[in-house]
């Protein structure tokens, strides 16, 4: 009876041995599949990041080469409006350069126009100066008359001419205000009032050219200079606007001097 019950004993020992056996060995199947998983996903997270980072690299890299690109461009951009303003800065110097000579050229033919129609003016008694044919006014005085030296008029006038063609214009034109006043009837006035009239246009006052070359053609109009006055009006007119005002005038210079040098001028402007 003991010897049964120990027999029994026994086999349940074996059995539970054995399925403590059969546990352990479960388990650590279990463990071993589960840390292969966990092995495995650790790799694919690995590789997905460097994936990632991958991806993330080639785009700076293309946002790099854009940027570069871009910046590439626009330095091209900026060099070449370097070259043109530096070419366009040039050519205004060089227009600059012509126009003063042109200027200065148109002075110089003016003043020698000037000489020569003086040459061909006839020469009249100077203001004050006596004149054999009149007779003497009682109570005047002969002395007086007699003080006034006709080249001295003429070398006033000249020296005021010589300021304007050094380019010393507002000199020029006080000198030739002041001879206009101080001899009203010299047969250099009409000359020198139209001369007045170019110094007050080279000083960019065109209303005071205006009103001065109208002296000239309504005081002296069959004088050689009243044309030429009347086409320097037109011209400040044109520059102050006044195109309806330009217009009337340079029809009045066809219409008064049509022979004129003046008048060929005119229709050529109004053409335009």
């Amino acid at each position: 009876m003991l010897v049964q019950h120990l027999r029994l004993a026994s086999r349940r020992s074996s059995g539970l041995t054995t399925g403590l056996a059969t546990g352990l060995t479960a388990l650590t199947v279990l463990l071993a599949v589960f840390g292969a998983q966990h092995a495995q996903a650790g790799v694919f997270d690995d590789e997905e990041a460097r994936r990632q980072i991958k991806d993330l690299s080639i785009k700076n890299n293309e946002r790099l080469d854009t940027l570069s690109k871009a910046q590439f461009d626009l330095v091209n951009q900026i060099q070449a409006l370097r070259e043109e303003t530096a070419k366009l800065r040039g050519q205004v110097e060089t227009l600059n350069y012509e126009l003063e000579s042109t200027k200065k050229r148109q002075q110089d033919f003016y003043i020698d126009l000037d000489g020569r129609l003086r040459n061909l003016e006839p020469q009249s008694a100077a203001p004050g100066e006596n004149n054999p044919a009149d007779g003497a006014k009682p109570g005047s005085d002969p002395g007086k008359k007699s003080a006034v030296d006709p080249a001295a008029v003429t070398r006033e006038y000249e020296a005021a001419l010589n300021l304007f063609k050094a380019n010393k214009i507002k000199e020029a034109a006080s000198a030739f205000e002041s001879f206009v006043k101080a001899h009203p009837d010299s047969t250099l006035t009409p000359n020198a009032q139209y001369w007045l009239g170019n110094a007050h246009y080279a000083l960019r006052d065109c209303n005071k050219a205006i009103a001065v070359h109208k002296v000239v053609v309504s005081k002296w109009p069959q004088h050689p200079k009243a044309p030429d006055a009347m086409i320097n009006i037109a011209t400040c007119q044109q520059e102050l606007g006044d195109n309806k005002g330009e217009e009337a005038t340079l029809k009045s210079v066809i219409a008064k001097y049509p022979d004129s040098t003046a008048a060929a001028t005119a229709k050529k402007r109004l053409k335009k």
